[in-house]
């Protein structure tokens, strides 16, 4: 299945990936044009999702230092992406020493579309169903929870357990029932069919760079990757690394919230979550400062 890169999402991931900054500048409109247009995404369409997003609470509009429009992160957007980035950028091994945190929930019937709101929000954060009413989530997950629930305002219907699993179904076996381990494969393959082909594009083009892998997943700045991605093939390279970045991690963003990052021991063989998460953070090494460059270049406001 082909990749769907919407507008409204690409956006979202721009402000994470270079919208951050330590006195929110906004991006003026003709900034955010220039950059979804090298994406592919055409004038009107930007213009669109902005609004939506601003809709949505998520941007507000703001003038720029030259006077023009533009729009910044709201705080409740900054929040979701300041989170956002202890899941997508910083993967902790999981241990089944970790535990598991166990969410059930009472709505009275008058209020049944909040049943339905909760129930999407715990899918969205990585829980799976144990039971009618029982979700279950890796113990790590125990703050991200109490803290989405409360910003929510949903907390009020929520109790939270902690505690292991006892029996008497093997977990794993139990690990299978509670998560579409099937599904979640699917999209890690998915995502390696598409991105893991660039990665190895780009380091072809530099001799050499397949030998090492990087560990951490920070910044460019622990190393040379990102300076030659930007010199590799003259004045286009940091276009084309701000363009494979930012499809990548528009794909990638979205994984490890369908994947609650379960311990190996209780995962089928040759899962393919760990290396999705390696080419991620090869791509996101080589490639987020590489496209900076392209990001920070001069542009003309009509």
């Amino acid at each position: 299945m082909a990749e769907q890169h919407t507008p409204r999402s690409l956006i979202v991931t721009l402000y994470g990936a270079y919208g951050r900054t330590p006195d929110d500048t906004p991006l003026a409109v003709a900034e955010l044009i220039r950059l979804l247009g090298a994406l592919g995404v055409d004038a009107p369409s930007v213009r669109s999702s902005v609004s939506r997003l601003k809709r949505r609470g998520l941007l507000v509009p703001e003038r720029t230092a030259r006077g023009t429009a533009g729009y910044a992160l709201s705080a409740e957007a900054r929040q979701l992406l300041d989170d956002g980035d202890r899941r997508i950028y910083a993967r902790p091994a999981p241990e089944l020493s970790d535990g598991w945190v166990l969410a059930v929930f009472t709505v009275p019937e008058s209020e049944r579309h909040k049943r339905h709101l909760l129930r999407s929000r715990l899918t969205r954060l990585g829980f799976g169903t144990a039971a009618p009413g029982v979700w279950i989530a890796p113990g790590r997950l125990h703050e991200e929870t109490r803290h989405t629930l409360r910003r929510l305002r949903l907390d009020s219907y929520v109790d939270l357990f902690s505690g292991q699993h006892l029996g008497f179904e093997a977990t794993a076996d139990a690990v299978a029932r509670w998560w579409d381990l099937d599904a979640i494969a699917t999209q890690h393959e998915e995502f390696l069919d598409a991105h893991e082909p660039v990665l190895h594009a780009w380091e072809d083009r530099i001799p050499g760079s397949r030998s090492g892998s990087h560990s951490g997943a920070g910044g460019g700045a622990d190393g040379d990757a990102g300076t030659d991605a930007g010199t590799d093939a003259g004045t286009d390279a940091a276009e084309d690394a701000y363009r494979d970045y930012l499809l990548a991690l528009d794909s990638w963003r979205h994984l490890p919230y369908a994947d609650p990052g379960l311990p190996a021991g209780l995962l089928p063989e040759n899962w393919p979550g760990a290396r999705s998460a390696e080419v991620f953070t090869r791509l996101h090494h080589r490639l987020r400062d590489a496209g900076l460059a392209f990001v920070e270049r001069p542009f003309t406001e009509e």
